[in-house]
């Protein structure tokens, strides 16, 4: 009986804890049709008396340039994600068999590139002196290719949720390694792997800095870096024009408007990705966990 009288409080709590999770959404979106004359007057509000879409107008001034960024972003992502898993699922798969011999070894090194790097400037020079890799998607690619967090999770899954003996079975039945792998291991860590994919969609998405650093072409840019830009732009279009006009008669930039308009543009395929990888994203979270 006390369980059926808290149920209609739980569903109550969940609801309005998960329309407080809409509500920085709500408030971005407001801030980016919001009148940049208003939002410094009165600060942001969840209802601005002031509407305006001139962020996005200035935007949409060069849709032709967003689209492109879209395409390479997402292109990036998408393969990016794909190589990733398979090269971080590889490399687990190898670790969490005891009878590899390398496996102390080469999850001592994992460990020691999570605790130090190895400089920019040695970064910088391997991609674009070996690799000869700059102007090109394969600059905005390998860099986030494999991370050893990423590995050491799916490394753990492996170990605690497949049974050793599944996989003794399937090679005494004449399967082999990669035949283990792509047969019993994937189809078992569809968890794992959707964890950890969303973790590389976010950082592939969100990756600006190596289109900074490697790509010159602009048709190379990725959405993040040329929003960014774009906002740069504005920024000092308005310090510019502040700085040849008088104080009475200043030029109004919308840089608020347009860092929420940037972030609403930006946010929507993550937005879409995430329900659909949520069940196995909420399993993934308990990889590790001791079992009652």
């Amino acid at each position: 009986m006390n369980q059926k009288r808290t149920n209609p409080i739980i569903v109550v709590v969940l609801t309005l804890f998960s329309l407080a999770c809409l509500i920085p959404f709500w408030l971005v979106f407001m801030i980016s049709v919001a009148d940049e004359n208003w939002v410094t007057a009165h600060g942001y509000s969840f209802w601005p008396g002031k509407f305006s879409l001139v962020a996005y107008q200035y935007l949409i001034e060069d849709a032709e340039k967003i689209l492109r960024a879209y395409g390479v972003s997402a292109l990036v992502t998408v393969i990016g994600v794909v190589v990733s898993l398979f090269v971080t699922s590889a490399m687990a798969y190898a670790l969490s068999r005891k009878e590899f011999p390398l496996r102390g070894a080469l999850s001592f090194y994992i460990l020691i590139t999570m605790l130090f790097s190895g400089g920019l400037l040695p970064w910088y020079l391997v991609y674009t002196r070996f690799l000869h890799v700059q102007d090109t998607l394969l600059a905005l690619i390998i860099p986030g290719l494999i991370g050893g967090f990423n590995v050491i999770i799916m490394r753990t899954f492996f170990t605690n949720s497949i049974p050793p003996s599944l996989i003794d079975s399937s090679q005494i039945d004449g399967a082999g390694e990669f035949r283990t792998y792509f047969s019993i291991i994937l189809p078992l860590s569809l968890p794992v792997m959707a964890t950890i994919g969303l973790f590389t969609t976010v950082s592939y998405w969100n990756d600006w800095f190596t289109s900074l650093v490697f790509i010159q072409n602009e048709k190379l840019f990725s959405l993040q870096y040329l929003l960014t830009k774009t906002l740069m732009n504005a920024s000092f279009l308005q310090t510019i024009a502040n700085k040849a006009y008088s104080s009475t008669a200043q030029v109004t930039t919308p840089l608020e408007s347009i860092r929420m308009a940037m972030a609403m543009i930006a946010i929507g395929p993550l937005v879409l990705v995430f329900p659909f990888l949520q069940k196995y994203f909420v399993r993934g979270l308990t990889v590790g966990a001791v079992k009652g």
